[in-house]
């Protein structure tokens, strides 16, 4: 019972205070009160994201597109008309040596021909050995009548032997000569026929030899038209299509503008489509042509021999223009306006905007020749938020910023 009055009494207390009915002292308020105030604080200017310039290595780049091409097309076609193909040895993707069959067509015709060149080729022999007989018999002939006419003139001079007779026997000589004319002549023909022939003849063994289609030279077939049963015609489709020595490279269009910068021997890193790994080649060819309606130069990239890529797939090269180390900013701490550079600087605590000049830039940097020194503190985005003369407050980037700003540059790059 005591203590449910006491807290009775400590509770109609303190309604009694609530109430105002009940005055406390003033010296239980006077040392609160009597406390002095903070002074309000002065704001501070608004914080601003700078990086220091520093000297570092910047690569200038420029990004090429265009398709995996071979460096050498070539074509593997037939001299012959109308025969039939009967066999294949070769497929597309198949790496092929210089002189190895790669189909065959039917011989069938030829060796009929061949046959019978052979029979005449056996004609002619028997042709020339009857004139080389005609001759010797025509030879002695000749001989004889020489004799005897010779014989005859002696016995003229001593009046044994009538003109007339002597006339007989000169007659008999001239006529045996000429016969022996004609037997040589008969032989030089029948040579003449057997020279025909042999010609003839090289000419189906040649034919024969063209009915193997061998590769021309060592490389990687691409693409093949030939069909088994199809008949082939000189003037026809190529039956075959060759990377002459199996090498692929990239073709791509480039801007004069960028063109005018590359030159032959220059690293570029190919990315192909598809491919997880760059690869590593260098330029081998810049046309000296300009397209005078697209304003693009072409230009050829050579890649490794053992790298194993697809003809005709889409490409991107990054070619390396130039690399050396200089005092740079981030490209987005560069403002361009009427082809002038300015840039804005922190100096003891406000802004100033300064003209500048640029040399290289690449990889979200870019060089500074004259205006800004190594270590002074520059706006990440110069522009922005902030002008000339203004009190800053000034943030150094994080490494988290730093490489943002650099892939959003790289991206932009990229994009243009």
């Amino acid at each position: 019972m005591k203590r449910m009055t006491r807290l009775a009494a400590s509770a109609a207390f303190v309604a009694a205070i609530a109430a105002g009915a009940l005055a406390l002292p003033e010296s239980m308020f006077s040392a609160s009160a009597n406390e002095p105030k903070p002074a309000a604080e002065a704001p501070k200017p608004p914080a601003i994201t700078v990086i220091p310039a520093a000297r570092k290595e910047v690569v200038q780049t420029a990004i090429v597109v265009g398709s995996l091409v071979p460096r050498e097309e070539v074509l593997v076609g037939v001299d012959l008309d109308g025969y039939r193909l009967t066999d294949l040895s070769a497929e597309e993707g198949d790496h092929v040596k210089a002189g190895q069959v790669l189909a065959r067509l039917s011989t069938d015709m030829l060796d009929v021909q061949l046959a019978q060149n052979a029979s005449s080729l056996a004609r002619n022999d028997a042709a020339i050995a009857q004139a080389k007989s005609q001759i010797a018999e025509a030879t002695a002939v000749e001989a004889q009548a020489n004799a005897a006419f010779d014989r005859g003139q002696s016995l003229k001079t001593k009046g044994i032997v009538a003109q007339d007779a002597l006339d007989l026997r000169e007659s008999t000589a001239k006529t045996a000569a000429a016969r022996r004319d004609a037997a040589a002549q008969g032989l030089a023909l029948a040579e003449a026929d057997k020279a025909l022939t042999e010609a003839q003849r090289r000419e189906l063994q040649l034919r024969v030899a063209k009915t193997e289609i061998k590769a021309p030279t060592d490389g990687l077939v691409l693409s093949r038209s030939a069909r088994i049963g199809a008949i082939v015609s000189g003037g026809g489709e190529p039956l075959f299509r060759l990377a002459e020595d199996g090498a692929i490279e990239l073709e791509a269009q480039v801007p004069e503008a960028e063109l005018a910068q590359i030159a032959v021997g220059q690293p570029v890193k190919v990315t192909v489509q598809g491919a997880p790994e760059g690869i590593q080649g260098s330029v081998r060819l810049v046309a000296p042509r300009i397209d005078n309606t697209s304003r693009l130069g072409r230009l050829r990239v050579a890649l490794p021999a053992d790298v194993k890529v697809n003809a005709g797939a889409f490409a991107r090269g990054t070619v390396e223009l130039a690399r050396r180390e200089v005092v740079a900013i981030p490209v987005s701490a560069v403002v361009t306006t009427a082809g002038e550079a300015t840039t804005q600087v922190v100096v003891d605590g406000k802004i100033q905007t300064r003209p500048i000049k640029t040399g290289i830039s690449g990889r979200g940097l870019v060089e500074v020749v004259d205006g800004v020194v190594a270590g002074e503190a520059v706006v990440l985005r110069a522009g922005t938020f902030v002008r000339d003369g203004d009190a800053v407050t000034p943030v150094e980037a994080q490494d988290e910023t730093k490489g943002e700003a650099k892939h959003e540059t790289q991206s932009e790059g990229a994009k243009g």
